[in-house]
C-alpha cells in the first residue's frame, strides 16, 4: 500500500506556482515594452529568445555587455511598498556602466524572481524598467519572471538586469590617452543612486527618522528612493561633439574606487571636494553615522554620479554641451603624476 493514500490530483498551483498569473503579467507589460522598441528588434515579447539586428551605422561594431541589480535598496522598496522606480535603478546601473566605454545601449533584458507572484507589484517594477529603457533609447526585448515558493519572504523579490550595447572599435573609450593636465568633470547625481544602501538602511534605523517627514522640501522616503540618474542621452551627445578620454560610473566604491579603474598606471586624479556642495542627504548620512570623509568618498557618490576626463582645452566646451542637455556639471579635479605610495584618486 502506498505511504500516501490521498489520491487527490496535485497541480503546479498547489505547489505555489501560478502560471496564469505569469501570463497575465506578460500581457500587462507588453504595452510598456512596445514603447521601447527600436527598428532593429526582430522578435516580440514572449518568445523563447530575443532577436536583434546589428545597427548598420556601426562600421566596425564591438558589442559591450553589462549586468547589475538594485541591491538592498529593494529592502526599502518592500518596507515602503514603493515599487515604481526600482526598475529605473535596474536599467541605469547597467546602461551607465557600458556607457563609460563609449557604447550606445541597444537592448535590455530583466530577471524578476519572487516567492509568490503579485502581478500588480511586478507590473509596477517592469513599467519602471521600460521607462528606464525608453529614456535610454534601449529596447526592452525580453526577460524572465521566476516564481519560486519558499525562496523569498512574502512580499519580496529580487531583480537583475542585462544590457548589450555597441561602439565602433575606433571609438572605444578605455582611458589609455589620459595624460597629466587633463581635467575631471563631474555630473551631478540624483541622490544615492543604488549604492551604499546597507549603510543607509542602518542609519535610518539608528536615527528613527519618520520616512514621511519633510526633508529639504520633500518626503524623506522620496529622497532615499529617488532613482539612479540615466546619463545616456547627454553623454552620447558629448561623444558626438568632442573627444572624451575616460569615464567612470560612480557606483559601489564611490569616487575614490571607481575613477582609478580608468586611469593609466602612474597617474592620479586629484579631486577638489570644494568644487561641489555635498547634497543634503549625504550631509545627513555623514552626521548620523559620524562617517569619516574618506569613508564617505569610498562608499557613496556624494553628489557626483559620473566622472568624465577630457583635455583641458576641451573642458569648457564639454561642460557647455552637457549643460545644454540638462546636466549639472562641475569641474572637480585634474590628472597629475602619481607620487610614490599615493592612491590613484585622492580627494583634497
Amino acid at each position: 500500500m502506498s505511504a500516501n493514500s490521498d489520491n487527490t490530483p496535485v497541480t503546479y498551483r498547489d505547489a505555489g506556482v501560478d502560471i496564469e498569473a505569469g501570463d497575465e503579467l506578460v500581457n500587462q507589460i507588453k504595452p510598456f515594452a512596445k514603447r521601447t522598441m527600436r527598428p532593429e528588434v526582430m522578435s516580440a515579447i514572449g518568445g523563447f529568445g530575443s532577436m536583434f539586428a546589428m545597427p548598420t551605422k556601426f562600421k566596425e561594431p564591438v558589442l559591450v555587455s553589462g549586468t547589475d541589480g538594485v541591491g538592498t535598496k529593494l529592502k526599502l522598496a518592500f518596507e515602503l511598498n514603493q515599487h515604481d522606480t526600482v526598475g529605473i535603478d535596474l536599467v541605469a546601473m547597467s546602461v551607465n556602466d557600458i556607457l563609460v566605454q563609449g557604447a550606445e545601449p541597444l537592448f535590455f533584458l530583466d530577471y524578476f524572481a519572487c516567492g509568490k507572484l503579485d502581478v500588480g507589484t511586478a507590473a509596477k517594477v517592469v513599467k519602471g524598467i521600460a521607462a528606464g529603457c525608453e529614456e535610454s533609447g534601449c529596447a526592452l526585448v525580453g526577460g524572465e519572471t521566476a516564481e519560486m515558493p519558499g525562496m523569498y519572504p512574502a512580499g519580496e523579490y529580487d531583480l537583475a538586469g542585462f544590457v548589450v550595447g555597441c561602439v565602433d572599435k575606433a571609438n572605444i573609450i578605455d582611458g589609455t590617452t589620459i595624460a597629466e593636465g587633463d581635467v575631471v568633470l563631474g555630473l551631478a547625481s540624483s541622490g544615492a543612486h543604488s549604492n551604499g544602501y546597507s549603510l543607509i538602511r542602518k542609519l535610518i534605523e539608528k536615527s528613527g527618522i519618520d520616512m514621511e517627514s519633510n526633508f529639504e522640501g520633500r518626503k524623506f522616503k522620496d529622497i532615499v528612493m529617488t532613482p539612479t540618474k540615466l546619463y545616456v542621452k547627454s553623454i552620447l551627445a558629448l561623444l558626438e561633439t568632442l573627444p572624451v578620454k575616460g569615464m567612470a560610473h560612480i557606483t559601489g566604491g564611490g569616487i575614490t574606487e571607481n575613477i582609478p579603474r580608468v586611469l593609466p598606471a602612474g597617474l592620479t586624479a586629484e579631486i577638489d571636494s570644494n568644487s561641489w556642495e555635498l547634497p543634503a542627504l549625504f550631509k545627513w548620512l555623514k552626521d548620523q553615522g559620524n562617517i569619516a570623509d574618506l569613508e564617505m568618498y569610498k562608499t557613496f557618490n556624494c553628489g557626483v554620479g559620473m566622472a568624465i576626463i577630457v583635455s583641458a582645452d576641451n573642458a569648457a566646451e564639454a561642460m557647455k554641451v552637457l549643460a545644454a542637455k540638462g546636466e549639472t556639471v562641475y569641474q572637480i579635479g585634474q590628472i597629475r603624476v602619481q607620487a610614490a605610495g599615493e592612491a590613484a584618486t585622492v580627494v583634497v
